[in-house]
């Protein structure tokens, strides 16, 4: 990879087509297969754009859901390829892709140094050899995908029969890749799925060629080393190789969070860093018995990366994090929301970003999976959700139902923000519910549940004008509260700039370091977790408390002894990191009291 930073996955509307817009610059995305209705519908749009054909792929169809995926990625390949080839023909005047694809490589990349020197060349023999190894060495971004391993509800045919295992969501979201043209990565989130492993042992394009080229690999997004290794070792048993760990902070991100038991990125990445080498070693052995027993011979010993993403900020953190922890790349994400050039925000999502504060984010209940996610009070989908309960009428039409998990009143799933499930579980609240405050608090848990499937897709519909008549145009909206700091939009250029720390961004209010952020965002969701709990503790949820706070205070040593590391360029910005991290000290002994004090009371 030429860049150090690749664009992590933003909701399902968001990134879906960013590779169309980064890719050509040596820039890595990764778009999400979650929604086959919406891969069909932008690969409508962009085949119209382009004037390609296009064979409409129906959702009933036989293996409906799989084909419009796959049909859907090798659109996106065929074009970035074809945007490749086109640049490389270009002059290298400014203005030209092939001169953007090269400004904004890091001023370390060997093929930035070698442009840098042709361009200061006169005309002659020898600069036109150094452009055509440039051209040469001119590599597209990766275009990989996401799948959230839990999202895997179950199909059903026109009878109510069920269709299988071979059939369910992220299987065959799974087949989608892996019969695709792509060479890239699937990023695999939200833990252990047993069935979607079994059905990967299945394509071969996981395995490596006789070159020791594997086609399609394997990321895992993981918030701690323990799960890290469990997972790859589960893979490794079946022949796969996991490319890269993705670590990710538990809060301080986008979208579905997944927090840990106090365990903060800092020491995580310091675990990963330490044990790198074993790790890649106890993988290897078991993987390479596993092709063995396969009859593959594994060629050379793939790599095994680590990157990290989650609340980075600054062109100094984002070296720190690359240098100290020995990172192979960085993710930045929901900055890149407010970049139009990027992604799809439709305009007064972007307006309503740009102008918000930090109060404005924050980690809900809000969806169907009974996962944290992160919430954006201003989005329209949440006015909208406030507005269908003043009306009497909470929950959302359930069209996609790619959410659809529950079966606490129905014989097939639904969705727990859907208004049928809201309908069922207010009239089983009301007959068993007497006493106000609780009935509130209940009634509100109940219809915080917002509609992902299409909240998440509205913006891109809405901003390139596919909207269907009558279609909901509310938009929900996941960025992680390090957007907070970000004041306006802006070019693909300036972010880049900012990143590699050719121009800075100024930020609206000052902005903490990134991992004191993460340890605020940690501290307040204990405090938060605790007060809730405090009146029905027991022995487990005690222990879980004391762990969570342990952890903690065991992260806040870890950064202080980390501060000469940091290397700050003047004192006084030192002294203040001190202070952040003896003020939220305070705040974590003020809640280590209230748990100690409530458990003498139990």
């Amino acid at each position: 990879m030429n860049h150090t930073f690749h664009i992590p996955v933003l909701g399902l509307g968001y990134s879906i087509d960013t590779p169309l817009k980064v890719a050509r610059y040596g820039i890595s995305s990764v778009l999400s297969i979650t929604d086959d209705e919406l891969c069909e519908r932008m690969r409508k749009f962009h085949a119209a754009e382009n004037g390609l054909v296009y064979q409409p792929i129906q959702k009933e169809e036989q293996d409906g859901r799989a084909r419009r995926i796959t049909a859907y990625l090798n659109l996106v390949n065929l074009l970035v390829d074809q945007q490749v080839s086109r640049i490389k023909t270009e002059s290298f005047a400014k203005g030209n892709d092939i001169h953007t694809y090269f400004e904004l490589l890091p001023e370390h990349s060997r093929p930035k140094m070698i442009y840098r020197h042709m361009m200061q060349m006169e005309e002659d023999e020898e600069k036109e050899v150094l452009q055509k190894e440039l051209r040469w060495q001119m590599t597209p971004g990766h275009i990989d995908v996401n799948i959230m391993s839990k999202v895997d509800k179950a199909n059903y045919n026109a009878d109510k029969e069920n269709l299988g295992n071979d059939y369910t969501d992220a299987v065959a979201a799974m087949r989608g890749f892996a019969n695709s043209t792509l060479r890239s990565s699937v990023v695999i989130s939200a833990g252990l799925n047993p069935r979607l492993y079994s059905y990967m042992e299945t394509c071969k394009d996981f395995y490596p060629d006789v070159t020791g080229l594997i086609r399609k690999q394997i990321i895992l997004k993981v918030s701690d080393f323990r799960s890290a290794l469990i997972q790859a070792k589960i893979l490794a048993k079946r022949g796969l190789w996991v490319t890269e760990f993705r670590v990710e902070s538990g809060l301080n991100c986008g979208g579905h969070a997944f927090a840990t038991e106090g365990l903060l990125l800092g020491p995580i990445l310091e675990e990963f860093k330490q044990k790198r080498t074993e790790l890649s070693n106890e993988l290897y052995a078991i993987y390479h018995a596993a092709l063995e027993a396969k009859n593959i011979l594994p060629g050379s010993r793939p790599a095994l990366m680590i990157t990290a993403q989650g609340g980075i900020g600054t062109a100094e953190e984002h070296r720190f994090l690359m240098n100290y922890y020995q990172l192979d790349a960085a993710g930045w994400g929901s900055p890149f929301l407010l970049v139009p050039e990027v992604t799809n925000v439709d305009k007064d999502t972007l307006d309503a970003l740009a102008a918000a504060s930090t109060e404005d984010y924050y980690v809900s209940n809000s969806s169907p999976l009974g996962v944290l996610y992160n919430n954006f009070k201003k989005s329209t989908m949440e006015t909208q959700r406030l507005q269908r309960i003043e009306k009497g009428r909470p929950g959302s039409p359930c069209k996609k139902k790619l959410l659809s998990t529950n079966t606490e009143f129905t014989a097939l799933p639904i969705c727990t923000a859907s208004r049928a499930y809201q309908n069922l579980k207010i009239k089983e609240l009301e007959a068993t519910e007497t006493e106000p405050a609780a009935f509130r608090e209940k009634f509100e848990a109940i219809t915080e549940k917002i509609c992902l499937c299409e909240g998440l897709c509205a913006s891109a519909y809405l901003k390139n004008n596919i909207l269907k008549p009558r279609e909901n145009k509310a938009v929900s909206i996941c960025p992680g509260p390090n957007l907070a700091y970000f004041s306006k939009t802006y070019s693909l250029k300036e972010m880049v700039n900012h990143i590699y720390g050719r121009e800075a961004i100024s930020f609206k209010i000052n902005r903490p370091n990134l991992f004191i952020n993460e340890l605020n965002l940690y501290v307040d969701y204990l405090k938060k977790d605790l007060n809730a709990q405090l009146h029905d503790l027991n022995a487990k949820k005690t222990k879980y408390f004391e762990k969570f706070t342990e952890q903690l205070f065991n992260g806040i040593s870890y950064y202080r002894n980390m501060i000469p590391e940091l290397k700050f360029s003047t004192g006084p910005a030192a002294q203040e990191l001190q202070q952040q991290l003896l003020n939220a000290e305070e705040k974590l002994k003020f809640i280590a009291k209230d748990l100690s004090r409530s458990v003498a009371q139990a």
